[in-house]
């Protein structure tokens, strides 16, 4: 099959794509498509090459993976592809930051101008220097404590005021921004603009952090830079600002990258964001949600009083359909009845018990009458007692001219004894 070629017209220039590259002018340009052919054409003849590299970016797409690979010792790097048929044999655990061996080949996409190189075996050498050292900056961090959940601050409820460390004009901010103000319109920021990559990124970010951290009104403050090449990254694993984080008194949320990208940062920090994005829904709730949990929480209150109310008010009407407290009175006619023979009972005890300790008493009277001296002085007996108040019971008591006192039945006398008579002695035996 022949390719038509355009004739070249007399006196014009030829058309672009009858010029090879080499033979172009400002008179004759060649053509991009032609250009690019000529490019492959040349790429075509080079061979594979073997190249040692640490990966630096490792992203799956459609399975395939498009990546870099850096060199170990300068800033140089590459863009790679692996296909899905390729990636099948290569070892399942390659990931960025592994040190690997490559087998490459250049490869020119005519239809984008991309240069690259396909992958088509590669295989571990050891773990990059580079995440050797993290891997050691994690292990050490972690021994002190700074990874470890207890020491995490909380998150406020609802910031007033939030701080935000970001690149200027980026979309990090802006999607910080955004989606926080759509979840809380009211919400505030306080935005300090820090390099996010390169050597000023540390320093910059620390001063930021400190300034941020002295404002009394700041509630939280986010850290947020978009998704990129982990070298890109690595400002955020930089011991000095991980430890400023850790001695910062404010809360502080990680929001580097995307799902895949893992700095130090985000496990120092009180809270990891995957995305500005995430960061923005994680601290700031949503006032829909929040309203629709208000309607929620209100209908539950208000479902609960109901029932409360109504089952009370079922139970009071229980109760007010007992006997008892439907016609009272009946309780007190009962008591009354029964109060009115406990007193008749009662009376007829007492009226009872009284008489019998009535006779008791008049037969103890009787009794004690009886046994009384003064009913045997009543039948005419008399009782004489010398001065000092000794009864006379032997006449020789009382000799002639002694005084004697007499007591007989109503009252006493004075008498004088004239001696013993014992004729009168006789007679009374």
């Amino acid at each position: 099959m022949t390719t038509f070629q355009p004739e070249a017209v007399p006196g014009q220039p030829p058309p672009p794509d009858s010029v090879h590259p080499r033979e172009s002018s400002a008179e004759a340009p060649t053509s991009v498509a032609r250009l690019n052919d000529a490019i492959r054409g040349f790429i075509a003849n080079w061979g594979s090459v073997w190249v040692e590299g640490e990966i630096t970016l490792w992203n799956v797409r459609g399975g395939n993976v498009f990546g870099r690979l850096k060199d170990l010792t300068t800033d140089s790097s590459i863009s790679f592809r692996i296909w899905s048929s390729t990636l099948q044999r290569l070892p399942a655990d390659l990931r960025a930051g592994d040190h690997v061996v490559a087998s490459v080949k250049a490869d020119y996409f005519v239809k984008t101008g991309d240069f690259g190189f396909a992958v088509a075996m590669m295989k571990h050498v050891g773990i990059g220097e580079q995440l050797e050292k993290l891997e050691q900056l994690r292990s050490k961090l972690r021994a002190e404590g700074l990874f470890d959940p207890a020491r995490k601050k909380p998150i406020p409820f609802l910031p007033q005021l939030i701080g935000l460390i970001t690149g200027e004009n980026s979309d990090a901010e802006k999607d910080v921004h955004r989606n926080a103000e759509l979840r809380w319109p009211r919400v505030q920021f306080r935005t300090k603009h820090a390099a996010v990559q390169g050597e000023r990124c540390v320093p910059e970010t620390i001063a930021a952090l400190k300034a941020l951290d002295a404002d009394p009104s700041v509630d939280v403050i986010v850290i947020a830079r978009g998704g990129g090449d982990p070298m890109h990254l690595l400002g955020f694993s930089d011991e000095r600002l991980l430890r400023a984080v850790a001695a910062a008194s404010t809360p502080i949320v990680s929001a580097i990258g995307h799902e895949n990208d893992h700095p130090l940062l985000d496990d120092v920090a009180d809270l990891r964001a995957s995305t500005p994005t995430d960061a923005a829904k994680k601290i700031v709730p949503d006032v829909a949600e929040q309203r629709a949990l208000v309607a929620q929480l209100r209908s539950r209150l208000t479902s609960r009083l109901t029932h409360r109310v109504t089952h009370d008010i079922a139970q009071l009407e229980q109760l007010r359909s007992r006997p008892t407290l439907r016609a009272p009175e009946t309780m007190l006619q009962g008591r009354s009845h029964e109060l009115h023979l406990l007193t008749v009972r009662g009376r007829d005890t007492v009226g009872r018990s009284l008489e019998a300790q009535g006779r008791r008493a008049a037969e103890l009277r009787a009794t004690l009458r009886a046994l009384s001296p003064a009913a045997t002085l009543a039948r005419g007996y008399a009782i004489a007692h010398l001065s000092d108040g000794v009864i006379v019971r032997d006449a020789a008591q009382a000799p002639a001219g002694a005084a004697v006192a007499v007591t007989v039945g109503r009252g006493s006398f004075a008498a004088r004894s004239e001696g013993e008579i014992a004729e009168a002695a006789e007679n009374l035996s």
